[in-house]
């Protein structure tokens, strides 16, 4: 839903807005520390400084990620976001192979050439690259791929990257309300009202992300995952009416045959080792077995 939200701030800056979602959302995750008595928890945290320096890039990530979805929708990019969000998990897929050295099954492998094919049609079809989709698909790809270093709890590490981030905002929004340009306050109750509540409207759906991350299964989270892209292009297309030329309509139908098969391999993945697992389990409980 963040498109119209975000949409009804369109007067103000994309970096007012990215330094207001920091500053509310680490006031929010203060409060949520101090009512769950996580002061402790957090302070342990702290100690680990490979892992803090890792939430210091990944919030890095986050902040450019941001700043480029907010902007996307001042200026009606809104389908140009979808895509980004749509070719995320096969950018993942292909930062695990560039960096971690992962092997492709042959299956992943035309996903990923899909995808590829099909960002090359759009830029066939917007006349230049998708920027927006690529930074947007590459800097959440690159904090999922630093997150997955972190063993933090969700709240413990979200408050440590709003507070890398903070000092930044804070600077520029007294930078901005010096210099009589800021929308906050002088832009009256209503505008200022919307700029606090990013914070809940940001921290709550990345703690539940946090949460549901280790309680549900993998392929279930990369399915689910598909939810936010398909809203915020079904909104680029009825609400924000962007323009969606034939090329444009191929170019996301062959991304939306790479995440099916994307989908579809995962989930046979899944199962096959589920079944291995079994397999392994009654093998081992009829070595144990006694005569």
């Amino acid at each position: 839903m963040f498109p119209l939200y975000f949409a009804l701030l369109d007067s103000v800056s994309p970096f007012e807005i990215v330094a207001h979602r920091v500053i509310w959302s680490l006031v929010l995750l203060c409060i949520i520390i101090t009512i769950t008595r996580g002061w402790a928890k957090l302070r342990t945290a702290l100690r680990d400084r490979k892992s803090i320096g890792l939430l210091a890039v990944a919030s890095v990530a986050l902040s450019i990620n941001w700043l480029v979805y907010v902007y996307s929708v001042s200026i009606n990019e809104v389908v140009q976001a979808s895509l980004g969000y749509f070719i995320n998990p096969l950018v993942s897929v292909a930062l695990g192979v560039i960096l971690l050295g992962e092997r492709l099954r042959k299956v992943q492998w035309l996903a990923v050439g899909l995808a590829v094919l099909a960002v090359l049609v759009l830029t066939f079809s917007y006349g230049a690259v998708p920027w927006i989709s690529l930074i947007l698909a590459f800097s959440f790809g690159f904090y999922g791929l630093l997150k997955k270093y972190v063993g933090f709890g969700a709240v413990e590490s979200l408050t440590i990257e709003t507070a890398v981030l903070s000092p930044v905002a804070i600077i520029l929004l007294i930078t901005l309300e010096s210099s009589l340009v800021a929308a906050f306050v002088q832009d009256g109750l209503g505008i200022s009202l919307l700029l606090i509540l990013l914070g809940p409207v940001t921290a709550i759906p990345l703690l539940a992300f946090g949460a549901a991350a280790t309680r549900l299964p993998l392929s279930m989270m990369g399915l689910l995952q598909y939810i936010t892209p398909i809203v915020i292009f079904t909104f680029g297309v009825t609400v924000f009416h962007d323009s969606m030329s034939t090329s444009r309509w191929i170019g996301f139908f062959m991304v939306w045959i790479a995440l099916l098969l994307f989908s579809i391999d995962a989930m046979r993945s899944a199962k096959s080792a589920g079944n291995d697992r079994r397999s392994a389990l009654a093998r081992s409980l009829e070595v144990t077995e006694p005569d």
